[in-house]
């Protein structure tokens, strides 16, 4: 396994003064994810995505990462997920490979063809939306009244839990609490959408192969509330998400018609509600 952060010297430049100085920084190495699928006497391996991570928990990564983008539904369609042994040195414990059953019915070329874009590849909103809504099997429980007091005690909560940023100060989290505000879960990743996806994956495996548990939950991620986060939400049916910086405005447009209750800029004793729609 390899290790989170990683040791180095640097010059440290103070009042004027430089000096040589010791620091530690977040580790950030890529993790292919393959997938293993088809009938058990003719198994076909497809190279599915390569993703930038802060290496630890990349079995639930890969949990997270095939349930929020619909390829599975239900944990129990994978068999396994382990590393690949038959790699380059280099690319030793950056290479996973998810064993789909052989009942599982996947399209290589359909897959390939769908995901969900980010805001950088210039796909039009609408149609980001509903290639959500066609995925998504299930429906988000409206979490009502927002309780000013519980939501804005999260961040401190969170970020007394997080390990790797306390020592780099360079590393996005994301934590799932109860209706009351306690800390279910917390994971940690240089991107925002990897550790939304370790959270979920994790919650997955905690919750013995359902997420009817999180329900009741609501998610806080360090950063923004992009399109891509909210929609994990919504495929995990995680009925409110907030996110101590500003939301974009396709993702208020698809946690509006979702259900999600979608929180911004929560900083201190403020936040925003985006969504839904009625706030009234």
């Amino acid at each position: 396994m390899h290790s989170p952060v990683s040791r180095t010297t640097i010059t440290r430049v103070e009042h004027g003064v430089s000096a040589p100085a010791d620091d530690i920084l977040v580790t950030e190495e890529p993790l292919e994810i393959r997938l293993g699928y088809g009938p058990e006497h003719d198994r076909a391996e497809m190279r599915l995505s390569v993703t930038m991570r802060s290496p630890g928990h990349d079995e639930e990564l890969a949990l997270g990462f095939l349930f929020t983008e619909g390829l599975i539904t239900d944990p129990a369609q994978v068999l396994r997920v382990a590393y690949c042994e038959n790699v380059k040195p280099e690319e030793r414990g950056n290479v996973i490979r998810a064993e789909l059953h052989p009942a599982v019915d996947l399209e290589p070329a359909r897959w390939q063809r769908n995901f969900y874009t980010t805001s950088s590849c210039g796909v039009c909103g609408k149609s980001s939306i509903e290639a959500v809504r066609t995925q998504c099997q299930r429906t988000i429980t409206p979490w009502g009244v927002v309780e000013p007091a519980v939501v804005t005690a999260l961040p401190d909560r969170m970020r007394e839990a997080q390990t790797v940023f306390k020592y780099t100060g360079g590393i996005h989290a994301a934590a799932l609490f109860d209706r009351q505000g306690k800390l279910l879960l917390l994971r940690e990743d240089i991107g925002r959408h990897n550790a939304v996806d370790k959270v979920i994956g994790a919650a997955l495996l905690s919750l013995a192969g359902s997420l009817s548990g999180v329900d009741g939950c609501q998610l806080l991620v360090s950063g923004r509330a992009g399109f891509e986060l909210v929609q994990k939400c919504v495929m995990a049916g995680i009925p409110l998400m907030a996110a101590v910086g500003a939301p974009s405005s396709i993702a208020v447009q698809l946690a509006s018609e979702s259900g999600l209750t979608l929180i911004g800029f929560l900083r201190g004793e403020r936040f925003n509600v985006y969504a839904p729609a009625d706030r009234s």
